[in-house]
């Protein structure tokens, strides 16, 4: 038997409430034994009374809460069925966008690193490349004075493909317009949730599980933060979200194609008279996996934004490697690991490695196409041209490589303190989130007292702190359990996390983490599935259940209206702030 055995996930009638074409699925409520209709003060082992006398069916225990059964009249018809299937998805939709475009504009002033990016987008989008600012950029581009830039160019840290997507969107609105610097990272920040929706509705089966996930993350004051400020991480959880998604898919897809494979093989020889002669032990190699290649679209596209989407390149195409084997074992293949490592996965590595390397190569046709970029010219200027077995290398690939190193040597090597530095041990715990901007305002906004506008890239509390616990069990449950599901979400935590371990002593911060909130959103979801339990549990267990499960979702929504405040920018008195400090190290 596999050790990963295949498990199929609750139909949306099993996690909350249910679909109407579940209403057939029940099951029949239990019929009493004969030792279960003793008759009062009788023993089991005593004759009945009337030996003749037909066996009494016990009374039918009811099943499900009353919201099941209005549910299941509200979902009497298809059409109503499959407005729900879109209605849902697409209402956590609008109140993400809601949430996160309303007064978008608001400070008129750069944020935190905006003051990198925003003016490294203008300048990428007007010469190609990152350039150099007068010393008091800020201030005046600020005032609307957008085209001070100069032609030198100047040292970005991050490859350009999330400055061209903010600068597409202040070439829309207009440089001078703060709108402008973040609604390209707003516009993907509401992706990101209707993403984390139809990602849950296929893990779960549950259209139920996918709004609640769309609708924590909708509400989260993290990625509310992420997707109102002109920074890169929202861009690049995004692109590893739809790495994510892609390799989902390919999950059925692939199994299904490699069990017709061998089924067709079978036949061949069962037609051709040689039976279970040169039975496959391998199986074949399947090379057309469309899934596989927008991954490493998705992937490239993100490590285009930041490299640490390398990290999820990696981890997916081991598990990648990790499913094929036990799909192979399951369909009985005898050398199911070697051909996993040895046949398909060289195929997978070609189909998912080339792709993604060019993905990142054509988001920098900026810098390849001019000569003002950094290092662009640096073989030539310093006598670093490559010799010996090197020398044919064409120097625009030599001053690429040469930047790019020193790009490296600059993240490794990045260790200067910070107010707001984290350290990736506490992230999942949110000890120290990232305060982005703050300012006093005229006392009389908040009636003469003390008075502030603040934004801090602070998580919901609530929902943070129950999504890591889930996490935790998580883990156990897979160690127990091997679902599959389970270690799909895990592996996102894996790829978006562990690796910052290494760098505990390089200068990060909390706000890392949008990168794979989704994945902490999700793994919540699971559990919040396993809470609410089935319909066919009885009625008090599964009443209770909902009225848990509701009352959770009521805190969340009160939490997230508290912070809002803080998230966004609005100014508010000093005492009203600072009772939003709930541990010291917010402060």
């Amino acid at each position: 038997m596999s050790t990963e055995e295949p498990t199929t996930a609750p139909p949306s009638d099993v996690h909350g409430v249910p679909d109407a074409r579940a209403a057939a699925d029940a099951p029949a409520a239990p019929v009493a034994t004969d030792a279960d209709s003793v008759a009062p003060g009788a023993t089991a082992g005593a004759a009945p009374a009337d030996a003749d006398a037909p066996a009494q069916p016990a009374p039918p225990v009811p099943t499900g809460s009353r919201l099941d059964d209005w549910w299941l009249r509200l979902m009497a018809t298809p059409a109503r069925e499959r407005a729900w299937r879109w209605g849902g998805p697409i209402a956590v939709t609008l109140l993400a966008a809601v949430l996160r475009l309303v007064n978008l504009g608001h400070p008129h002033s750069l944020v935190f690193d905006e003051t990198f990016y925003v003016k490294d987008a203008w300048t990428t989008w007007n010469l190609g490349y990152e350039a150099t600012w007068p010393a008091d950029a800020d201030t005046r581009f600020n005032a609307g004075e957008t085209d001070i830039f100069q032609t030198m160019g100047s040292f970005a840290v991050h490859p350009p493909l999330g400055k061209w997507i903010i600068g597409a969107g202040m070439e829309l609105f207009g440089p001078g317009d703060s709108t402008g610097w973040r609604i390209s990272v707003a516009v993907a920040g509401i992706l990101l949730v209707l993403l984390t929706t139809l990602i849950a509705v296929k893990l779960t089966r549950s259209t139920l599980l996918g709004v609640i996930a769309g609708f924590l993350l909708a509400i989260d004051g993290h990625a509310i933060v992420m997707s109102r400020v002109g920074i890169l991480d929202g861009l690049s959880s995004l692109f590893l979200l739809l790495g994510f998604g892609a390799v989902l898919l390919d999950r059925a897809w692939h199994e299904r194609r490699l069990a017709d494979a061998l089924a067709r093989g079978r036949e061949r020889r069962a037609e051709s008279g040689r039976g279970r002669a040169g039975e496959p032990t391998w199986g074949p190699a399947i090379w057309w996996r469309p899934w596989v290649l927008a991954a490493a679209v998705a992937f490239g596209a993100a490590s285009s934004v930041k490299w640490s989407g390398l990290y999820y390149l990696a981890a997916f195409g081991v598990y990648l490697i990790v499913v094929d084997a036990l799909a192979r074992r399951r369909l009985g293949l005898p050398f199911w690991f070697s051909a996993a490592v040895l046949k398909q996965g060289p195929v997978t590595a070609i189909l998912l490695v080339p792709l993604a390397v060019v993905t990142y190569l054509t988001t920098w046709i900026g810098w390849f196409a001019t000569t003002g970029g950094m290092y662009r010219t640096w073989a030539q200027t310093s006598n670093g041209e490559w010799t010996g077995a090197l020398s044919w290398v064409p120097l625009a690939v030599q001053n690429f490589w040469h930047l790019e190193v020193a790009i490296y040597q600059y993240h490794v090597g990045e260790n200067s303190p910070h107010p707001y530095q984290a350290n990736p041990l506490t992230w999942l715990f949110l000890i120290r989130p990232t305060q982005m901007y703050v300012s006093q305002v005229d006392d009389s906004v908040c009636g003469g007292t003390t008075c502030y506008e603040n934004i801090t890239s602070i998580a919901n509390p609530i929902i943070w702190w129950c999504a890591t616990a889930a996490l935790f069990y998580l883990v156990y449950r897979l160690v127990r359990r091997r679902e599959w599901q389970v270690g799909l979400v895990l592996m996102g935590m894996v790829a978006g996390y562990l690796p910052w371990l290494m760098y505990t002593g390089r200068t990060v911060f909390q706000f890392y983490t949008i990168a794979f909130e989704p994945y902490m959103i999700l793994g919540l979801t699971m559990v919040i599935g396993l809470a609410l339990g089935s319909r066919a549990d009885p009625r008090p267990q599964r009443t209770r259940a909902l009225a848990i499960v509701g009352a959770f979702l009521v805190i969340c929504v009160l939490v997230s209206a508290w912070f809002y405040p803080v998230w966004v920018g609005m100014p508010v008195p000093a005492w009203f702030l600072s009772l939003h400090y709930w541990l010291p190290s917010w402060r």
